[in-house]
């Protein structure tokens, strides 16, 4: 089995009438009285409609987002009452243990809490569980760490919406439990003090997409207008904010807009030690920070802590006030990077081996389980194989007869509804409709492994296993410039709720190359009137037997290329077909 990707299907561009596009590019003109601004190209307005932006003020607020765009911290059901404990546990120097997750958007909501509650004058200690002792969520090792300090406050973070015979055993303790969270609910919720989190059924916020990060945002606001404090110092955290709402994948459009737009221009210039050091680990210190760069380059070294060492370390780097304790730190998570990767490669080729096994027009769903298999990389195996099978995969490790999955879905399936419905074979699991994980017994993985595959074929159609590319705009090739490339960083950040424009010019000719690039990769030069485009295709099978004159429809984005202090445009192709 190749491990190019299948062949897509490309999707049409959504389209709207062409008046819309018209009337946004005519209101988003500079008037006379603003000299020096830049028009909006009639090609983003076109864009901008497509997507419904179809009104003036939306695509304004779009283009500009701003903090008063984000719904009072209020209307989320029980965070004022979890607002009022925690001011009153600070005002009484009650012990407060903050309770996070090991990925990085529980790390961050860990210490967007524990630094906002300490700067307050809060006694508070920040706890993260172990991956492979204590497993996922707030269980046996929390409740041990909460009377070990005497908490009278145990607050979660990214965590605790299952969690109903730990909230139990707190109660009976009388430690009051706040859970802040963000996975959807898979039954009754845990009777705890509040229950805090926008995907619950009776939550009336608007914006259900919030990463965990983003409700302790909200919910630190709301404790430090009780207490008086600065709102000021919970914005400083916003580089936090957009790091977790990347690395966690949040749908990048409404308040997580707002928190990533604005969080990755203080990242870039941030105020904490901690992330100073692994932007320099990660060789991102002084470049322009995208979503991409945070979500493939940052995050994983931080994610690095919670899938191979210690998830607590992150916090203490995050927190630390020094750079020559970050920087200790920062070079751990670099190390452990780097054993990650090594530890991906391996376990990769392994599972491609037994996915070359397959019958895959039998098998739409797959599970692939394995005694020595590390718990903190199965996740993004699975991503990989999403990406080479087009079906729906869940990555076991095994040990000592329990398997700690982690699964990754297709646009067409909902993940969380096939477990929920292969529950009796199950321990525990959780997450949402693209990801999530369980617990089982080894002895019932082939029963879970034949009941997911039969799920998923009652869920899905023949069709929904050929993948698709989205396309957004066709232009011709000589459209491609530099006011077109400007106007594009209006729509950034790019991700999931708001991806990076994919462009389709046809009848392309090739003006040089194509050379290798990397192990797979090629470059080639893409003619145009003004001379040749650059084009990057990183599965270089894709481009197998085109020659200098051969004429091509591609598919891509629109990336700048920064190489010794030149920037040059480049087509980054996603797909071509051979004309």
């Amino acid at each position: 089995m190749s491990r190019s990707r299948p062949a897509s299907r490309w999707l049409p561009p959504a389209t709207a009438p062409a008046a819309i596009a018209e009337a946004l590019a005519g209101a988003l003109t500079p008037s006379g009285d603003q000299p020096g601004k830049q028009a909006v190209p009639l090609a983003i307005c076109q864009l901008l409609a497509a997507r419904g932006i179809h009104s003036v003020d939306v695509a304004r607020r779009f283009l500009r987002p701003s903090l008063d765009q984000v719904e009072s911290p209020e209307a989320m059901i029980d965070l004022p009452r979890a607002a009022d404990r925690l001011a009153r546990a600070v005002e009484r120097g009650e012990p407060i243990l903050v309770h996070g997750d090991y990925d990085v958007d529980g790390i961050c909501s860990t210490t967007v809490m524990t630094k906002v509650l300490r700067g307050l004058g809060g006694v508070v200690t920040p706890f993260i569980p172990d991956r492979i002792t204590d497993g996922y969520d707030l269980g046996p090792a929390g409740i041990a760490a909460a009377h070990r300090i005497g908490a009278k406050v145990v607050l979660t973070c990214d965590c605790g919406t299952s969690a109903v015979e730990s909230a139990a055993a707190l109660r009976a303790a009388k430690i009051d439990l706040i859970i802040t969270d963000h996975h959807l609910p898979g039954g009754a919720l845990p009777e705890a003090f509040a229950v805090v989190n926008p995907k619950r059924a009776d939550c009336p916020s608007v914006d259900k997409d919030l990463a965990a990060v983003g409700v302790a945002y909200k919910l630190a606001r709301a404790v430090v207008a009780r207490c008086g404090g600065d709102p000021a110092a919970v914005d400083d955290l916003l580089d936090l904010v957009a790091l977790a709402t990347i690395a966690d994948v949040a749908p990048l459009r409404g308040e997580n807009r707002v928190f990533a737009r604005l969080g990755l221009k203080q990242l870039a210039a941030s105020s904490h030690p901690g992330i100073r050091s692994l932007l320099r680990a990660a060789r991102l210190d002084g470049k322009p920070l995208t979503a991409g760069r945070v979500g493939f380059t940052l995050a994983p070294r931080l994610n690095a802590l919670g899938r191979l060492g210690q998830a607590i370390r992150g916090v203490e780097l995050l927190l630390a006030e020094d750079e020559a304790t970050a920087n200790v730190i920062a070079r751990e998570c670099e190390e452990l990077n780097a054993e990650r990767q090594a530890m991906n490669r391996q376990m990769l080729d392994e599972a491609m081996r037994r996915v070359e096994q397959l019958d895959l027009d039998a098998t739409w769903g797959i599970v692939l389980a394995q005694e020595g298999w590390h718990p903190g990389v199965i996740g993004i195996v699975a991503s990989r194989l999403v990406e080479a099978t087009s079906r729906p995969v869940m990555m076991v490790a095994v040990h000592d007869g329990v398997g700690k999955g982690s699964g990754r879905s297709i646009s067409a399936l909902d993940l969380h509804g096939v477990l929920h419905d292969c529950a009796d074979l199950l321990v525990r699991f959780g997450g949402h409709r693209a990801a999530a994980g369980i617990t089982i017994e080894a002895a019932r993985l082939r029963a879970f492994s034949e009941c997911f595959n039969e799920q998923v074929r009652s869920r899905l159609t023949a069709e929904d296993l050929v993948p698709t590319l989205r396309t957004d705009l066709e232009l011709p090739i000589d459209a491609i410039d530099e006011t077109l490339d400007r106007g594009l960083r209006h729509l950034e950040p790019f991700g999931v709720g708001n991806p990076g424009p994919i462009f389709v010019s046809r009848g392309v000719k090739v003006a040089q190359g194509p050379r290798r690039i990397g192990t797979e990769g090629v470059k080639l030069g893409l003619e145009t009137p003004g001379g040749s485009l650059e084009g990057i295709c990183w599965d270089g099978a894709r481009a197998k037997g085109l020659a200098v004159g051969a004429t091509v429809d591609i598919a891509y984005k629109l990336e700048a290329n920064e190489y010794q202090g030149r920037r040059t445009l480049q087509a980054v192709i996603q797909d071509l077909r051979h004309g």
